[in-house]
């Protein structure tokens, strides 16, 4: 039987850009919803859950964080970013098209989600760059609010969806922060760090990847590591 792997890609800053759109998605949500300004002084936006971030915000305006208010200004947030997609100069970041089509292409390889996006958003996002349908599932922050959770999710549906087990040392975490880093590192998974989005490749390697890439412009090289160990 075939020994697969199971790549588990984040999005923003590691498959994509917006180009600001779910920034700008989140200040207009905030200003609907609530009346105030923000500026995202304080607020950690990369690498953070949806939910996560839904709750600073409130917490820091003073705002209860209910149910209903994450809910409220989520639902507003993803109102708002579909219609700021078309606005935003984002694209698909090096090289990644070149690499899922190989990897969607094996029958060795697993291609799906584990992103702090809700669902809905992580939807509006691919779907807007046409790279939606290469993602077989996900876990997502509807999952969790706390991103180090999220692998076990990913991982239980991937053994649903194919059966047998998938250990750590088949899975590779794929994204662009540290917390990428230390959430695949939770489930111990092959930790791949991209310097695509607002982290230095020095930034990351002080963190001790198992991986490193600059991007993913040499999507032959990036596949022959991934498939070397």
């Amino acid at each position: 039987m075939t020994k697969r792997r199971l790549f588990l890609f984040d999005i923003d800053g590691t498959l994509i850009t917006s180009g600001g759109a779910g920034e700008a998605a989140l200040i207009r949500a905030m200003k609907s919803r609530f009346g105030v300004d923000e500026d995202f002084c304080g607020i950690v936006l990369a690498g953070s859950t949806d939910s996560a971030i839904a709750r600073a915000l409130l917490e820091k305006h003073g705002l209860e964080t209910t149910p209903e208010n994450i809910t409220g200004l989520l639902d507003s947030y993803l109102h708002e970013l579909a219609g700021r997609m078309p606005e935003h100069a984002g694209r698909v970041l090096p090289g990644m098209l070149a690499v899922l089509d190989v990897l969607t292409s094996r029958p060795d390889a697993v291609v799906a989600l584990l992103t702090g996006n809700l669902v809905r958003g992580a939807k509006i996002k691919l779907r807007h760059y046409g790279i939606w349908e290469y993602f077989e599932f996900g876990a997502f922050a509807d999952d969790h609010h706390d991103r180090n959770e999220l692998g076990k999710f990913a991982g239980t549906r991937a053994v649903q969806k194919h059966g047998g087990e998938f250990p750590p040392e088949r899975i590779f975490v794929i994204g662009d922060t540290p917390k990428d880093i230390e959430c695949g590192r939770a489930i111990g998974a092959k930790t791949v760090a991209v310097a695509t989005g607002i982290h230095s490749r020095d930034d990351l390697a002080a963190h001790s990847p198992d991986f490193l890439f600059d991007d993913f412009s040499d999507s032959e090289q990036v596949l022959d590591a991934l498939f070397s160990r």
